[in-house]
């Protein structure tokens, strides 16, 4: 993590009722010897099996709604572990923060596409294939992609499925509108509409497909990870600094929280990423207190 100030982060207000959620304890069931890293990425596929990205001994790891451990794939090419997302096709994707780059892996593990310069070098904010320290990824239902480009840059570049550059939003560090002060992450309704989350800026600015920003949301806290929920119509933040989960509508109303700093079960130490599943269940990546939480409806 980068930046982080030494002193207490003022808590935004929120409102909206605690969501109906209750902690599945001990979800994970990882064998003896086995253990995650900082959990930065949690992604569900379209059988609700839950992709882990983690900096521990196998980055990526894959298990069933019950928690059994699938797969694990210990020989990623993965430098830092950042964001991760299941593209239309079932493919998993991966965001390496500190190698600078996207990667496309098929579900048995096999990397079919790399994005960035293949030495890692860092790419400006007007690069078309290399970025500079990305955090998080979208896809559209045609397998377009979004990347937000991050803790250097400041933007969020548009990929058609092939990964040649289409577009990019923002580009300037900054507070003002369109800016972006650590573009932390990025998710896509099913209008075509774009959220980034705006971490230092404790903001998720929204854009029209053509890039065109229409609204801004400032009653979230700081936004880290994000999941649109389609069959809901909600999206789902991670308040990073607040150790929250926000549920908003799509006028920007909080409908509900869920969350408080802590180490036992229930409660979150830098919740960094959510996804959620066909139930209605989420899955929580956790930073500092390394790993994934499951909470299932009551």
């Amino acid at each position: 993590m980068n930046r982080l100030p030494l002193f207490l982060f003022p808590f935004t207000l929120l409102w909206g009722q605690t969501l109906p959620l209750q902690v599945v304890n001990d979800w994970a069931k990882l064998p003896t010897g086995t253990y995650f890293g900082e959990c930065s990425g949690v992604a569900v596929d379209k059988d609700d099996n839950v992709w882990v990205f983690n900096r521990g001994k196998s980055p990526v790891m894959k298990f069933d709604r019950t928690g059994k451990l699938l797969a694990s794939w210990p020989d990623a090419p993965v430098k830092s572990s950042h964001g991760i997302k299941i593209d239309p096709e079932g493919n998993v994707w991966t965001v390496d923060v500190a190698g600078n780059s996207v990667k496309k892996f098929s579900r048995d593990g096999h990397m079919l596409m790399q994005i960035g310069n293949p030495s890692g070098t860092p790419g400006n904010n007007t690069s078309k294939d290399a970025f500079n320290r990305p955090t998080g990824i979208a896809f559209l239902p045609n397998g377009d992609f979004f990347v937000s480009d991050g803790y250097e840059n400041s933007r969020v570049v548009k990929f058609n499925r092939d990964g040649e550059y289409l577009m990019q939003i923002g580009g300037t560090r900054g507070k003002a509108p369109g800016e972006f002060d650590i573009a932390h992450d990025v998710a896509v309704d099913e209008k075509g509409r774009i959220y980034v989350a705006d971490r230092e800026n404790y903001r998720v600015q929204i854009f029209d497909p053509t890039g065109t920003l229409v609204a801004t949301w400032k009653n979230v806290g700081s936004p880290w990870g994000l999941s649109y929920n389609e069959k809901e119509g909600m999206l789902y933040v991670c308040d990073g600094y607040n150790n929250k989960i926000v549920k908003v509508n799509k006028e920007g109303q909080v409908v509900g929280t869920l969350g408080s700093y802590g180490k036992i079960q229930g409660r979150l130490d830098f919740v960094h990423h959510i996804a959620v599943d066909s139930t209605g269940a989420i899955y929580v990546a956790e930073i500092k207190n390394w790993r994934v939480q499951k909470f299932a409806r009551k």
